[in-house]
């Protein structure tokens, strides 16, 4: 047995915070909201993904926000994307900095954490 990559992440929000999810991750982040399987629409939510990574966002019923664990993107133009979420207003928190990586921490607007991270390179970045 061979474990061969990460399908997707799933995070929990309230119900009716799709517009919300659909604000951060698709505007501000960049992601393509895609469609939920028919079997599983009824559920709320929504699904994110680019062409590396795919988050699913789904109703939990009691809420509470991942403050801990959390997932870790790796970016390219993380100061760029850091800059991007300020001035929306989006909590960003520094983190102690990792050997070879520039990162920093985000809440979405349920309140549950991500790691952006970029890989620095001889050249600086």
């Amino acid at each position: 047995m061979e474990f061969l990559g990460i399908e997707h992440v799933q995070l929990a929000m309230p119900e009716g915070g799709e517009p919300a999810a659909r604000n951060f991750y698709r505007d501000l982040l960049g992601l393509r909201e895609v469609p939920k399987p028919e079997e599983l629409q009824g559920r709320g939510g929504a699904w994110f993904e680019s062409s590396h990574i795919k988050i699913h966002l789904g109703i939990e019923k009691d809420f509470r926000p991942a403050k801990k664990a959390h997932p870790a993107l790796l970016v390219s133009g993380i100061e760029q994307l850091r800059q991007t979420l300020k001035n929306e207003a989006v909590t960003i928190e520094d983190g102690e900095q990792i050997e070879g990586y520039t990162r920093f921490f985000a809440f979405d607007p349920f309140g549950n954490r991500i790691e952006f991270l970029e890989a620095i390179t001889s050249t600086g970045k």
